[in-house]
């Protein structure tokens, strides 16, 4: 069923609003692209850009979103996913829903299961700890920067501390000997039953999720989820084992008391930001399905499993308020 045409934005205002994001992205791209010239690598900013298949021309690109139609357009302007109207042009919610419905309902699904679970704030970032957990200096991933306390002891923090990570795409980069100091073995066909409003990773990935449902939501709404993985992930490696202070990062030292509060408070904050941009992207699957997503059997994760300092809501499941 095509989405109903909610909204109408003449032409001087969706060009304006086209306009804006492409400088509020203009703004991320441009110190990646010269790096990317110069061939310089990041270890935090170009994470955004290498991991996730989204491009930067494809990021910079607007969308209005479903059921909007834009006055004086024309499709050509737009790509393949737009038909006309008497007045202008609009995505063709039909043709992008028939060719993309498995991928659009497995994602809704996931968001409806993770949004409902609380959030768990034991893991302390060890994942990233459990990614370089017996390597030496030379084989880790970022070798250019030091490992803030040494293999050895970097090595005794991961033993010390034990892993509780229930992302699988975090865990596939476990070294070989961190996997079984992990209280879960994550899979990708247990990901709905796993993933959890606190993680990192799974925060991050709502920008992932945004633009593979583009251009069915706003490239608005792909840049927020963009702009919160952006300040997540610099979280993430403050907290990794790496020494990144040269580079205007300093860390969070999670081997310590200290370090692991500062952790969950961030962690907690940006589960709640989250939640947020998790209840939008379930409300624009829910106006293109034109009745109320799907709810689905979802399994809660024992805290036992993944331990923890408590849990904050992680925002309401499609059909209930949500936070934020």
């Amino acid at each position: 069923m095509t989405a109903a045409l909610a909204t109408v934005l003449d032409a001087p205002t969706w060009r304006a609003r086209r306009r804006a994001h492409e400088e509020r992205v203009d703004a991320w791209l441009a110190p990646h692209l010269a790096r990317r010239r110069g061939g310089v690598r990041h270890p935090v900013e170009d994470f955004l850009f290498t991991y996730y298949s989204h491009r930067p021309a494809q990021l910079r690109r607007w969308h209005p979103g479903a059921g909007v139609e834009l006055r004086d357009a024309e499709p050509a302007e737009f790509g393949p996913d737009y038909r006309a109207t008497a007045a202008g042009v609009t995505v063709d919610v039909d043709a992008v829903r028939a060719r993309r419905a498995g991928s659009v309902d497995w994602i809704r699904d996931l968001l409806v299961a993770t949004a409902g679970r609380p959030a768990h704030l034991g893991c302390f970032g060890m994942h990233e700890w459990a990614m370089v957990y017996r390597q030496p200096q030379d084989e880790v991933r970022h070798n250019a920067w030091p490992l803030r306390l040494g293999p050895e002891r970097t090595a005794a923090v991961v033993d010390e501390r034990g892993v509780r990570c229930s992302h699988f795409d975090a865990y596939r980069f476990f070294t070989a000997p961190a996997r079984p100091l992990n209280v879960l073995s994550p899979t990708r066909e247990s990901q709905h039953d796993l993933e959890q409003p606190g993680c990192l990773h799974a925060n991050m990935d709502l920008y992932k999720w945004a633009y593979k449902l583009a251009p069915m939501v706003s490239a608005e709404l792909v840049a927020d989820c963009f702009a919160l993985a952006r300040e997540i992930r610099t979280l993430d490696m403050r907290a990794s084992p790496y020494d990144l202070a040269a580079l205007g990062y300093p860390p969070v030292r999670v081997e310590t008391p200290e370090g692991r509060a500062e952790y969950v408070a961030a962690q907690r904050g940006f589960a709640e930001r989250a939640a947020t941009l998790r209840a939008r992207l379930l409300a624009a699957l829910e106006c293109l399905q034109g009745s109320p997503a799907r709810q689905k059997a979802v399994t809660r994760v024992p805290c036992y499993h993944l331990g923890g300092s408590g849990s904050v809501s992680a925002g309401s499941a499609p059909g209930a308020s949500s936070t934020g």
